[in-house]
């Protein structure tokens, strides 16, 4: 079942049958394991382990987490954007990945400016944030797209280097 529709796109949850080779494929593609990080996914169970401990939890706890994206006309996977919680970051945050062979198309600016609009006018979320790599300038000009400036450089615990953080009041 769709969650978000868009013109060219379709979102919806991520399900462990469905989706467990395509995140496979996602997570172990080298610019998501640049620019997010190496989730330390390896096979299919791995990835079924993952959709189950993350979206699949956050649907459970928060009511929103990371879906799949997919072109509505043929439903192909082509990434995934949503909404994450962390403890370490008092804000709502979007977040997207794509398959490289979809980078350039405008799928993220538009998949997030839906997630955007569902986390205000849905979820009622006051403010939306964003974590990005430095040097990911791909992502940086997306989230400025939607409206997030940036606020200051921060460090996630257990993490070696600072990050970018966005945000925006809705």
């Amino acid at each position: 079942m769709n969650l978000l529709e868009t013109e060219r796109l379709s979102l919806r949850r991520l399900s462990v049958d469905a989706d467990a080779e395509f995140i496979l494929e996602l997570l172990n593609e080298p610019s998501f394991i640049k620019n997010i990080g190496d989730r330390g996914v390896r096979s299919v169970e791995d990835a079924r382990r993952y959709i189950v401990n993350g979206p699949v939890a956050s649907y459970e706890r928060y009511g929103f987490g990371l879906y799949r994206v997919g072109l509505k006309a043929s439903d192909e996977p082509m990434g995934m954007c949503g909404l994450l919680k962390r403890d370490s970051i008092e804000d709502v945050e979007v977040g997207f990945a794509f398959l490289p062979r979809f980078w350039s198309k405008g799928y993220a600016l538009e998949s997030a400016a839906a997630v955007k609009a569902h986390g205000r006018d849905v979820l009622g979320l006051k403010r939306l944030a964003a974590i990005v790599n430095p040097d990911n300038q791909g992502s940086i000009r997306v989230l400025e797209r939607i409206g997030l400036k940036y606020e200051r450089m921060v460090r996630l615990p257990g993490e070696a280097q600072d990050i970018r953080f966005y945000a925006v009041e809705l």
